[in-house]
């Protein structure tokens, strides 16, 4: 553009200009729209000649430049411009340097990576092919070997017989060749005659069948078959004729394994004889003897009591026997501080966790002196009920301390401490406890003992007393001092390089670990891994945890220990042994299961008639509460139930229906409403689903954590059953609206409960005009379709008597409760 002198004037250059665009819209639609593009206006300021001094600017004619913009400003926009520029050009050449570098260690990479291939595949075929050396080497060498037994045999038959003809070198050549070409390794072979191509694997280079590795004893048996292949001879080997033992039953794989026989050819010889089995069960001894004949093998037949032979009582050389911890046995009366004093021995706080202050449980610890001694320590229970436990405690120890309080002198349990010691004919040591206490009497306890006599050293006896106090630690130290010089004149020793045996201290369920035995060694040592049987349970051990609850691989001679890995809760005082195999271990603690159900059976059957009729008798006139027991540990269970013995008299008596070990479950929730009796949990719970069984069925649960309360309960309980007398509690009415016929159930009455509640265990009669027609229980309770256990007073309901079905609209049913006034016992 100009103006009208003929100058020229910043403007826009060509204006705009028209186009077309193609617009696209959904499901292939398009359309041409008419834009308008105009053109970006550019200022580009041109460098001119200065006019005067200070006029002159760097930046070209101030009319060529945008208006307000100055020479100096344009300067600085110009120089930001060109810096801008630079710094662009130069992060430009960094980045191309960047990219250089990565494909330069791209390639670098892949070059390391091809040569680590190359190299791979030329070390495989290097071993490839020094195997498939080896094996033509090895294929040759049989070769050479048959050829040669093929003319050693050859030339013994030309010389036992005239040839007739004598074959010649190149027909003997030949024969070679055509050897060589069957039996070359390298090429593959075919039984047929024909060639076979292959590679040569790892499994036939080093003769494996089905990627196992052949063993000596057959390879040597693949050569001897050969050689007598070659030479013209039978390839059947002797058949070993064995002498096998037969129990009274036996699994088909142990009756295989003890013939030599695969148990394939046993099962087969099975099913012909028409008895479709597997190799994990049991057939009797008559089926055994025919399979063992038919296999031409000897039969020795053998009693079931003869698989514990091989417990064998190995008689310890006296070099073998080395020097053991002595096994100590804390007893006496219940409450006098048995536990606190191992507690101050061990610096742990084990009557803390007791329910009440009271041993539960047999613990076993293990304590190790300031002067190095390590004494092995069973704390049993003081209470009366576990007499029993005390006794099993007796029997494994070596060394009894009687703890009995200076302030209470001899208890009764004191007593049964001392017989149960002298039954063993164990040492025992006196420690009199409490002297901490003003009432403390310590000549009193001396002078109580002479009367079962028990005398002290200090009365001139032989058996050593000390006198202690658990709170203080006064005599802790003399304690131990007398402990460890009883146990320095007994000389104990064990061998602990023989098979393990040990006795079963306690026993529980334990939910996370299965069962869980306590197990005190004597003799040998246990190890991880090793398959033992003990009572009717058996089992590999699986883990073995010391008394600080610390995994251990191994526990000699007097070391407690909980074992893992047995089948089954066994017995508290049952006697562990270690077998050579899983078999045996199986087989004697079958023996002993059956064994013990021929005792238990043969015990609760009458054997005679009169015998028959003397027990109904007595069960006609006794009244009897069943009850469930379910507690921790096996030793708190069987105390339970010698204390329910104890309850009762000519006219009740309690009857324990079962005892158990582990959680209430449902099995037994249904045990117990059949027989209509209450479970009774010690230290346990029942799980989601018995609980909820046992609300369904009414079943009573009750826990307990002190053998005390249980037995009081229980002897409440039975002192109910002395009385007959019932008192009725009626708590509820409901009035009959309608009467419905429902197929297999008949007459349903429609009711409103018009007073108190209506429940479905309640005891009901119904009223017509006043007068009491019926009398009985309920059949259903129901409540809209569902059944259920009550109903409130304004609700509606249906209701069915139990084997009745006169019911008319109008009548009243009455539903009452009946309360049983309960008697003590003596």
């Amino acid at each position: 553009m100009s103006d009208s002198d003929g100058k020229k004037t910043l403007g826009l250059r060509g204006g705009s200009r028209p186009g077309n665009v193609k617009q696209s819209f959904s499901h292939g639609r398009t359309k041409n729209v008419v834009v308008e593009t105009k053109r970006k206006r550019v200022v580009v300021p041109k460098p001119t000649a200065a006019k005067g001094g200070s006029g002159a600017t760097p930046s070209g004619d101030a009319s060529r430049r945008p208006a307000g913009i100055s020479d100096a400003e344009m300067a600085r926009r110009l120089k930001a411009l060109q810096a801008a520029k630079a710094r662009e050009a130069e992060e430009a050449a960094q980045r191309e340097a960047e990219e250089k570098a990565r494909a330069e260690e791209r390639e670098r990479r892949r070059a390391e990576q091809e040569a680590k291939e190359r190299e791979q595949r030329e070390a495989e075929e290097r071993a490839r092919q020094k195997a498939e050396d080896e094996e033509r080497k090895r294929v040759e060498a049989e070769a050479a070997a048959k050829r040669a037994a093929a003319d050693a045999e050859k030339k013994k038959t030309e010389a036992a017989s005239r040839p007739s003809a004598a074959p010649t070198s190149q027909a003997r050549k030949g024969d070679r060749d055509r050897d060589d070409r069957q039996n070359r390794g390298g090429k593959g072979r075919n039984d047929g005659g024909g060639r076979r191509s292959g590679k040569l694997t790892l499994g036939q280079a080093t003769g494996g069948e089905g990627g196992r590795q052949r063993s000596m004893a057959s390879m040597k048996r693949k050569q001897e078959r050969a050689r007598q292949k070659a030479m013209g001879g039978s390839v059947e080997r002797e058949k070993v004729i064995r002498d096998v033992q037969l129990p009274e039953a036996i699994l088909v794989s142990e009756l295989a394994n003890r013939m030599a026989e695969r148990v394939s050819d046993v099962v087969k010889s099975l099913m012909q004889m028409g008895m479709m089995v597997t190799q994990n069960q049991t057939i009797d001894a008559d089926t055994a003897e025919l399979i063992i004949e038919e296999f031409g093998h000897k039969v020795t037949r053998v009693s079931d009591s003869d698989v514990e032979d091989v417990i064998k009582e190995v008689e310890d050389k006296d070099e073998d026997l080395q020097p053991r911890p002595p096994v100590i046995t804390i007893m006496g009366h219940v409450d006098h501080g048995k536990t606190s004093i191992l507690d101050a021995i061990r610096n742990a706080r084990v009557v803390a966790g007791e329910a009440g202050g009271i041993t539960q449980h047999i613990g076993a610890y293990q304590v190790k002196t300031e002067s190095g001694t390590v004494l092995s320590f069973l704390d049993t229970p003081g209470h009366a009920a576990f007499t029993s436990m005390r006794s099993r405690g007796a029997q494994v120890t070596d060394i009894v301390v009687l703890v009995v309080a200076a302030d209470d002198a001899v208890m009764p349990q004191t007593v049964e401490a001392i017989n149960h010691a002298k039954a063993a004919n164990v040492p025992m040591i006196v420690a009199i406890n409490k002297m901490d206490k003003p009432a403390a009497d310590p000549m009193k306890v001396r002078t109580d003992l002479l009367q079962h006599e028990v005398i002290v050293e200090a009365m001139s006896g032989e058996v050593q007393d000390v006198e202690v106090s658990a709170h203080t630690g006064q005599g802790l130290e003399e304690l131990l001092e007398a402990i460890a010089l009883q146990a320095e004149i007994l000389e104990l020793k064990a061998n602990p390089d023989r098979a393990a045996q040990g006795a079963v201290i306690e026993a529980q369920l334990d939910v996370g670990r299965g069962p869980v035995a306590t197990v005190l060694v004597q003799n040998g040592t246990l190890r991880q891994g090793d398959i033992f049987v003990v009572g009717e349970q058996y089992g590999k051990v699986r883990a073995l945890i010391n008394d600080k609850g610390e995994r251990v691989k191994e526990a000699g001679p007097s070391v407690p220990v909980e074992v893992l890995g047995l089948n089954g809760t066994p017995e508290a005082g049952d006697v562990l042994n270690v077998t050579e195999t899983e078999a045996q271990a199986r087989e004697i603690a079958e023996y002993r299961e059956q064994a013990a159900k021929d005792k238990r059976a043969a015990a609760g059957a009458a054997t005679t008639l009169e015998q028959l009729m003397q027990k109904a008798k007595e069960d006609e006139n006794v009244s009897e509460l069943p009850i469930l027991v379910k507690a921790d540990v096996q030793g708190s269970a069987e105390a339970i139930v010698q204390a329910m013995e104890k309850i009762g008299n000519n006219e009740v008596r309690v009857r324990v229906l079962h005892s158990g070990v582990g959680a209430i479950t449902e099995t037994d929730i249904g045990l117990a409403e059949a027989s209509g009796a209450p479970v009774m949990g010690f230290n346990v719970r029942a799980n989601t689903s018995a609980r909820n069984s046992a609300n369904q069925k009414g079943v009573e649960i009750r826990y307990y954590s002190v053998i005390y309360d249980l037995v009081d309960d229980v002897k409440a309980a039975a002192s109910g059953l002395l009385s007959a007398e019932i008192r009725e509690n009626f708590i509820g009415y409901a009035e009959i609206k309608d009467v419905f016929k429902v197929s297999n159930v008949g007459k349903v009455a429609g009711c409103l409960v018009t007073e108190g509640v209506a429940r479905r265990s309640a005891g009901v009669r119904l009223l017509r005009d006043n007068v009491v027609i019926h009398e009985g229980t309920l059949k259903t309770l129901k409540r809209f379709k569902d059944e259920v256990a009550e109903v409130q007073s304004g609700q509606e309901c249906g209701m069915a008597f139990e084997n009745y079905d006169d019911v008319r609209k109008g009548d009243v049913i009455e539903i009452f409760e009946r309360e049983e006034v309960t008697r003590t016992l003596d």
